[in-house]
């Protein structure tokens, strides 16, 4: 290929998280050429970037078996597209981030046809089938893993792995301090700030926000000052969360766009499992993590899964630091004890900011998408 040409690179994201990942990656990729060609599967954040999204994600950002059946003809109709555009324009360098089993196929397709493959964001293949190591191996040119110890599982089959830095270390800092965010939400700094994260996924939405706006009206119900923040998720419309908070008696103050400004102001977040829950620890907030599954893939991964925590923050301590309440205990019974808890009891909270700053220290200074940069950009030289 003429370095005259610009290089084009397929990227393949399909949940909210995923999105952020790839724009962020593609817009340091654009400080080695300017006009390199970024295409693919994504959403919102991708598409500001510059990325030319060919289908948009949020029609199959779903997690669990049963949801994934219930989606398993447009998700099927994503892979037949992403491989069409693989055959047909062949790009220099796929890119795929997170969404591990669709990924894996499209992978799998890009390498027969010849395309070089980059997987960001390992499987986690410490809490599930480790024996999938092998399996991507087989169909990866570079892992690119964003926790530090799992490049232990690479390295011991012999698959390309680079430790590139988790993406959220860089991204994770409010706009405003805490006294301009309290003011810009019309909040007293006397009122006690509690935060609502029901998910990036409408069926989490559908799942854990009316758990939480339960445990909600409880906590209310006990303390005069206290007032609900819900940074609004991209990929969650209006229509949905209106949906449930209009049922609500209580006042719940939405957010878009600001997700860590908000978190900063709160004394203490209920949260659903995910990135979120790292987020939330890099800004040392006390927390308390909840989630639901289907019954059938709550057993599946029961069986399957082999972790005793499922939240990120208590995986990467290595221990139980915050509490999760998973499936049966996500309750709001659970939710309002852990909350009231962490109000009360000082030398509590305070040791979960202590757990959750030293989280903070082990993920290191960042660079994850400077890093993925520079490793895509790498990959896309020796293409030459």
């Amino acid at each position: 290929m003429s370095q005259n040409k610009p290089f084009t690179v397929l990227f393949s994201a399909g949940e909210s998280s995923g999105d952020q990942h790839a724009a962020n990656m593609f817009l340091e990729l654009g400080k080695y050429q300017p006009d390199i060609q970024g295409i693919g599967m994504g959403g919102a954040k991708m598409a500001q970037a510059g990325i030319d999204i060919r289908y948009d994600s949020s029609n199959i950002a779903v997690i669990g078996l049963v949801e994934v059946i219930k989606h398993y003809g447009e998700i099927r109709r994503a892979l037949k597209l992403m491989q069409k555009i693989i055959s047909d324009e062949r790009p220099d360098l796929l890119v795929c981030v997170d969404y591990k089993e669709f990924n894996f196929k499209l992978a799998r397709y890009a390498k027969q046809c010849g395309i070089k493959v980059l997987f960001y964001v390992s499987p986690q293949v410490w809490a599930w089938r480790p024996g999938r190591v092998k399996k991507y191996g087989e169909v990866i040119d570079m892992m690119a893993v964003i926790f530090p110890f799992e490049t232990a599982y690479y390295e011991a089959e012999n698959v390309p792995v680079r430790y590139v830095g988790h993406p959220s270390v860089d991204k994770v800092h409010a706009r405003h301090s805490k006294e301009e965010d309290l003011a810009r939400f019309g909040l007293d700094q006397k009122q006690t700030v509690i935060g609502i994260l029901p998910g990036s996924r409408a069926n989490e939405i559908k799942r854990m926000l009316p758990v939480m706006l339960e445990a909600a009206e409880k906590i209310q119900a006990g303390m005069s000052e206290v007032r609900f923040l819900l940074p609004q998720a991209d990929s969650i419309s209006d229509a949905l969360l209106e949906e449930f908070l209009r049922k609500s008696p209580i006042k719940i103050i939405t957010v878009k766009n600001q997700p860590y400004d908000v978190i900063q102001c709160c004394d203490v977040v209920m949260t659903t499992s995910g990135t979120v829950t790292l987020e939330i620890a890099l800004l040392t907030v006390p927390m308390v993590i909840t989630y639901k599954l289907s019954p059938l893939t709550y057993l599946l991964g029961r069986w399957l899964v082999n972790t005793p925590f499922i939240g990120l923050p208590n995986i990467v301590a290595g221990k139980g630091i915050v509490q999760e309440f998973i499936q049966h205990e996500a309750t709001s019974a659970n939710l309002v004890a852990e909350v009231d808890r962490i109000l009360t009891d000082k030398v509590y909270a305070c040791a979960i900011r202590d757990n959750l700053a030293r989280v903070k220290a082990q993920l290191g200074e960042g660079g994850g998408s400077r890093n993925m940069a520079e490793l895509a950009w790498t990959m896309l030289s020796k293409n030459e």
